[in-house]
């Protein structure tokens, strides 16, 4: 442990449920990290969907996690739990951690942490863990996407669609995206995607059925759900899977069923936030390996569309509730 940790720290915390207004600071004790977790002195926080559904009290937080949103940071590891082998103090780091990060000081487990890859700030690096990890697993593991197969993702511009394109088309797929402007769309070409389908205007059934010469596409990351539903399932081919990590279009969708036992379609999902520490750690092992050599030489960016300090962090939400951005806002901290 570290003997040079102030007793307080600023922190932003959720003083009711609501609208972005209700972000507070504050301050509060430095927490202590137990076994297997580590203190990281934190230099910025990504923003993510998920801390505006906590906010508005509509995702709850698991029991153990810090009430304070915040699910990514990069920074330096300022004191460690005991057992923990892997990281000393002062070591460079980002981590996706259960909760906590709008704050100077966050806990996050050791196996859960990676290094900040070569050449990125600690803004940059903090935009990555929520949403690699969330690629990584929805795309390679549970849609086990293959060699050869294509991949459409909804909301491309977004932090998750930024790191999908990139990630998955370096993996050497094609891939598709939609996105709600023409700037956006041009942003996701830029990316890597093949075509980006602007929603508002195009139907992105008819354009991948099109560009796939009828047969479809073989994975599609879903942030929407709703009435999108029925429509993916018609753009995907046979033996396709649609892996629905969000349902910005509503929780309720009517699907042909007979088309899921024709086609042998897979409909799955998930959400990383509850899984235990070692489903994570085995995510981390996985981009450390495939994922992070890609970032420390330049095939895959990171995607910054806006810093705020961390006092800001109603402003931060308000511009993630606008979808005006394209990629991560990121929170500075230290």
């Amino acid at each position: 442990m570290s003997n040079a940790l102030p007793a307080t720290m600023r922190v932003v915390e959720i003083s009711a449920p609501g609208k972005p207004e209700v972000l507070r600071v504050n301050t509060r004790a430095v927490p202590q990290p137990k076994g297997g977790e580590v203190l990281i002195r934190v230099d910025a926080a990504g923003v993510n969907r998920p801390d505006v559904l906590q906010r508005m009290g509509l995702y709850p937080v698991p029991a153990g996690a810090s009430d304070l949103p915040g699910l990514e940071v990069a920074g330096t590891v300022a004191a460690l739990g005991d057992g923990v082998r892997e990281w000393e103090v002062g070591e460079n780091v980002c981590a996706l951690t259960p909760g906590g990060g709008y704050a100077e000081y966050c806990i996050a487990p050791a196996s859960n942490c990676l290094p900040v890859p070569h050449g990125l700030s600690p803004i940059d690096a903090a935009s990555l863990p929520e949403t690699f990890f969330t690629v990584w697993t929805n795309v390679f593991d549970r849609g086990a996407l293959k060699p050869n197969e294509t991949f459409l993702v909804q909301g491309g511009s977004s932090g998750i669609g930024v790191a999908a394109i990139q990630m998955v088309r370096a993996m050497g797929h094609r891939v598709f995206a939609t996105a709600g402007s023409a700037e956006k769309c041009a942003a996701c070409v830029a990316l890597g995607a093949e075509r980006a389908i602007n929603y508002k205007t195009e139907d992105f059934v008819e354009v991948v059925k099109a560009a796939t010469g009828g047969r479809g596409v073989d994975v599609i990351l879903d942030m929407v759900a709703g009435d999108y539903l029925p429509r993916e399932i018609s753009a995907l081919a046979d033996d396709g899977r649609i892996v629905i990590i969000a349902f910005l279009g509503g929780i309720k969708s009517t699907i042909d069923v007979s088309q899921v036992l024709r086609r042998r379609l897979t409909i799955t999902g998930s959400t990383l936030r509850p899984r235990p520490v070692e489903f994570k750690a085995a995510i981390a092992n996985a981009l450390r390996a495939n994922v992070w050599p890609l970032l420390a030489s330049g095939s895959i960016k990171p995607v910054i569309h806006a810093t705020f300090p961390l006092a800001e962090a109603a402003k931060a939400h308000t511009l993630m509730e606008s979808s005006q951005h394209i990629g991560k806002i990121v929170l500075t901290v230290n």
